[in-house]
């Protein structure tokens, strides 16, 4: 049996849960219409012209994607626009693809062919580099090679980062659901995102940890981006998306997030095989690659999406089960309105959880057993990749920045 001090326990540790759940939501419910909505009347009459804009789009072995993807931002409304495509390594048709459609589109669309990866980058990160140092805009948008893009979110886009003065701007792309189980594993990752980072509070320089990168539609002003060294410091980066965000947070510069559902689409991964596959090698680096951190995640993640279910076996705690239940159901619900992913999924929420779990070990016990990642047809290795994928290093370095900058004007 258990004791009398070991049920008291339970019983407020079920409550506990019960108001972090209510107060993530409340928060949610609150601030969640406060965040822009690139579809929204106000900004159909966003100019077709402006600032000038360089869309980067690296792809390898895109052959299935990357005409389509450029067919979408060509038939763009924007005006002032040029698309810089960067063949990476590829072993298919990517390559010849692209000079096809350059040579229907030559005013716009310039194409790179990386033959060889240069030492001590990342493939993706040296192929958006080499892009950016051939830029001359003032907006510098990096996207990937399997988006398919509205005519009019580009000028919606410029247009709401040169009203609020925005150095990097994100979009929230709409993904795509072709089957259950997708729809199933990307409900929670929505959900779970929600305790990752606020978009709501993106804008807030005091809000340390609420930063958001997407690799959809990572936008920001290239000067800006110049100044702070270009894409190199990240070099061996795997998130780059993430880490570019994290960089422009641990500066201080302003940031925005917008969603415009239906206006930027990507089908993340075919099926519940290519959610794991890609989970896989995005989850243990996104914890730098770190044993510990990456287990109190996944026994966080059980206590807050497994446990309150078990809950609902004791009469002392069906009351914080059910308020758990209710603000799960509520977070999946008002996501959908912007996500388009059917609310119906959360019914199936445990297996999703299941599923996270599972990926999550396999992250780690992959990246221990090959001893690194392999990514876009190259291995890295854990050494490298730990001392350049920490999430606070720039912090750190930003900080250490303005000290020495303080010290010479003291000085």
């Amino acid at each position: 049996m258990i004791g009398d001090a070991a049920q008291a326990g339970i019983v407020v540790a079920a409550y506990g849960i019960a108001m972090a759940w209510s107060v993530r939501t409340a928060d949610m419910l609150r601030n969640l219409p406060s965040v822009a909505n690139l579809t929204k009347i106000g900004w159909q009459d966003a100019p077709a012209s402006g600032p000038s804009l360089t869309v980067i789009v690296p792809a390898r072995n895109e052959a299935a994607n990357i005409a389509a993807t450029i067919e979408s931002l060509l038939q763009s409304d924007y005006r002032n626009l040029e698309i810089i495509a960067v063949n990476d390594r590829s072993t298919d048709a990517t390559g010849t693809i692209l000079d096809g459609v350059a040579a229907r589109w030559p005013h716009t669309l310039r194409v790179i062919h990386v033959e060889e990866l240069a030492d001590g980058w990342v493939g993706k990160t040296y192929a958006m580099q080499l892009a950016m140092e051939q830029a001359t805009s003032e907006y510098v948008l990096f996207t990937d090679a399997d988006i398919q893009f509205s005519p009019v979110i580009l000028r919606k886009a410029v247009a709401y980062a040169e009203r609020t003065g925005a150095a990097h701007l994100v979009v929230m792309p709409t993904t795509l659901v072709k089957s259950w189980r997708e729809g199933v594993v990307l409900g929670l990752l929505q959900v779970l995102g929600l305790w990752v980072a606020r978009p709501w509070r993106v804008s807030d320089p005091k809000a340390r940890y609420d930063v958001i990168g997407v690799g959809a539609f990572n936008m920001v002003r290239r000067e800006t981006l110049l100044a702070l060294g270009g894409l190199e410091p990240q070099r061996m980066v795997i998130l780059e998306d993430v880490h570019l965000a994290l960089r422009f947070k641990a500066e201080n510069l302003p940031q925005r997030v917008a969603v415009a559902p239906g206006q930027v689409l990507v089908h993340w991964a075919k099926g519940l095989r290519g959610l794991v596959s890609v989970m896989t090698k995005n989850l243990f680096s996104g914890m730098n690659f770190n044993p510990l951190l990456l287990m109190l995640a996944a026994l966080w993640v059980v206590l807050f999406f497994l446990v309150p279910l078990a809950g609902f076996a004791w009469w002392y705690t069906i009351l914080p089960a059910a308020v758990v239940m209710f603000a799960i159901a509520a977070c999946y619900r008002t996501l959908s309105m912007y996500s388009l992913i059917r609310a119906g999924y959360g019914w199936l929420y445990p297996l999703a959880v299941v599923v996270f779990l599972y990926v999550m070990l396999q992250s780690m016990v992959s990246a221990f057993l090959i001893g690194g990642v392999r990514w876009r047809g190259t291995k890295y290795s854990l050494n490298e990749l730990r001392e350049h994928n920490h999430p606070r290093r720039w912090e750190r370095a930003a900080r250490e920045t303005r000290r020495l900058a303080k010290l010479r004007v003291e000085s």
